[in-house]
């Protein structure tokens, strides 16, 4: 299983009871965190999940209202024990984005490994994570992340007790585990059938819709995208600055055919963001305005 959290909902500037976009996805004990605002080691606080777990954190672009909580987190994890590397990963220039920043805390305990994301359809492994990453259309280049659970076949007492394989061997087998014995090996396709529907996660936050974020996001268990503005009448703006309106977000949902749409990332003009949801549960039922600190935990279906 997953559990997600929805850290903030705003975009540009973090208000009192709007802290900024970020989500931290959790499984296993660890953590992977997209975006750092200047308000997002707050909600991390507020969530209560460690901030010693985030082993991996995915920028989609360099803006200050996505990279500039990144000091003050290292910090905090250092003081919190961390001495494992942490993992970070975006466009081509994030080393020298982080060598700005870290200017004001120099003497971390752990070490920070930069990847560059480049080329489209960029594929890395986070814990147990696949994470995928394609370009956007923004103002700056910008990317959007999938992340998938994968999830095994089933396991066949059957099959391998037909092949006499020794009982010690099938916990191993089933987390997909090569076993050795002797002169001897048992391999986990010996045993279990084909892979089962496993669980993914997609966000898109300052972009315009796209048929390659159509394609990321396709039957993703959650949709987290941006809605600067819930009025269609404000699309030529959002659209002029890079940007979705609720009900874009919405269409590129039901075109993906995802389980369920979190929007997020408003504009601190937008007061209530509720107002406008009806029109876009019109066009994707299954849409929800993002809140601060929301969670959900998605689990493998029993199939």
């Amino acid at each position: 299983m997953l559990d997600v959290c929805l850290l903030g909902c705003g975009g540009m500037l973090p208000l009192p009871k709007r802290f900024l976009t970020s989500l931290l996805v959790r499984h296993a004990g660890k953590s992977i965190l997209i975006d750092c605002g200047e308000s997002t080691q707050v909600a991390l606080h507020l969530c209560g999940w460690s901030v010693k777990q985030i082993d991996h954190i995915l920028i989609t672009h360099f803006h200050g209202d996505h990279v500039v909580g990144l000091p003050g987190l290292f910090m905090t994890m250092g003081n919190n024990g961390r001495t494992e590397p942490v993992h970070i990963w975006g466009n081509p220039g994030l080393q020298r984005i982080l060598d700005g920043l870290l200017v004001v805390c120099p003497q971390l305990p752990f070490s920070i490994i930069c990847h560059d994301i480049t080329e489209c359809g960029y594929q890395f492994q986070a814990g147990a994570l696949q994470v995928q990453a394609v370009p956007v259309e923004h103002r700056i280049p910008c990317v959007s992340y999938s992340l998938s659970l994968p999830r095994a076949g089933k396991f066949d007492a059957v099959r391998a007790k037909a092949q006499n394989i020794p009982l010690q061997y099938w916990a191993a087998l089933q987390r997909g585990e090569t076993v050795t014995d002797g002169e001897q090996r048992y391999y986990p396709e010996q045993v279990l059938g084909d892979p089962r529907r496993g669980l993914k996660i997609t966000y898109a936050t300052d972009c315009r819709p796209s048929r390659e974020l159509v394609a990321l996001a396709q039957n993703s268990d959650l949709f987290v995208a941006e809605g600067l503005y819930g009025d269609i009448q404000k699309q030529p703006g959002a659209a002029e600055k890079g940007h979705m309106v609720y009900a874009e977000a919405a269409k590129m949902a039901a075109d993906a055919q995802v389980g369920q749409l979190w929007l997020t990332h408003y504009s601190p003009a937008m007061i209530d963001p509720e107002e406008h949801l009806p029109a876009a549960q019109e066009l994707f039922p299954n849409t929800k305005c993002g809140s601060n600190l929301m969670t959900c935990t998605l689990k493998f279906q029993d199939v």
